[in-house]
């Protein structure tokens, strides 16, 4: 169980600038980095899980299971993508009873026509504003008194334009959620637009390459985001290392010139643990 919840957090750090995490070893190194807490996305979990695009193919089953693992494998709070709740708001109302059930201290809760798309993809769509508030609502209920953390994210903006993506995430707070998420403003002036005008908390998505500009933490504080993800660099970064180490071992048949690229095995085994198992062992005469 976290700790602190998201809203503590917030509370305590103002703007954050944190990961987004992907299976227990990524949460595990986002923790040991320092971050107070991490974000399951679901593009990260799409291909990690089935080296599938964020096209709305992960299940809420395998969602949901994945984020129990993640969960229960650290102590900070995790925010879990749980994209479009997988349905109507009788889906959603279950989503969020199974996230709150697997550990998680929050969601993201997007307006998208499932199946859904990353929202730094072309060819997005929208289901109508009352029925999305409908889903936030049934989010909310099902939340009861449990401290969890709602982000009501909106597409729209690529539909219908910015001012319809703002009053959905303003409706959607006099509702009950938490924060408010503009996915994809394409410009700084968009990010200044719904700094000004989007009820607060905000979230910024920084995707390395994708539609909205990557800008420093103080930056976009300034511009009025307290809740600043960085959703894809974990995997973006492993990724990396893990194609150049793979090439090298391919062209060399040995890791010798790479070994202050690589965790050493005690680093690891440190990381994951093995000596807490070992006295654990120990105790039951193992």
């Amino acid at each position: 169980m976290a700790a602190c919840s998201v809203r503590e957090i917030l509370n305590q750090v103002g703007a954050l600038a944190f990961p987004g995490i992907y299976d227990t070893l990524s949460a595990k190194l986002a923790e040991q980095a320092g971050f107070p807490m991490g974000f399951i996305s679901g593009y990260s979990l799409a291909a990690a899980t089935i080296g599938e695009p964020d096209f709305g193919l992960l299940t809420q089953t395998e969602v949901i299971e994945r984020a129990r693992a993640i969960c229960s494998s650290v102590s900070f709070p995790v925010i879990v993508d749980a994209d479009t709740g997988y349905g109507n708001p009788l889906n959603v109302y279950r989503t969020v009873e199974l996230l709150i059930n697997a550990g998680a201290a929050g969601c993201f809760l997007e307006d998208q026509v499932w199946p859904k798309k990353c929202g730094h993809m072309r060819n997005k769509k929208v289901i109508a504003r009352k029925d999305y508030l409908q889903k936030i609502q049934a989010a909310v209920d099902a939340r009861g008194e449990h401290d969890f953390f709602i982000v009501a994210r909106t597409d729209a903006e690529a539909v219908y334009g910015l001012d319809e993506a703002i009053a959905r995430v303003t409706k959607a707070r006099e509702l009950g959620a938490d924060a408010g998420f503009v996915e994809a403003p394409g410009s700084i002036r968009q990010l200044e637009k719904i700094g000004l005008q989007a009820p607060k908390p905000l979230v910024a998505n920084m995707i390395e390459g994708g539609k909205t500009p990557v800008l420093p933490k103080e930056r976009l504080e300034a511009l009025g985001f307290e809740l600043i993800l960085y959703p894809l660099t974990g995997l973006f970064a492993a990724s990396h290392a893990l194609r150049n180490s793979y090439s090298l071992l391919y062209q060399k048949g040995t890791t010798l010139e790479m070994e202050g690229d690589l965790f050493s095995f005690s680093e690891f085994n440190e990381l994951i643990g093995v000596e807490e198992k070992y006295r654990l062992s120990e105790k039951y005469g193992e």
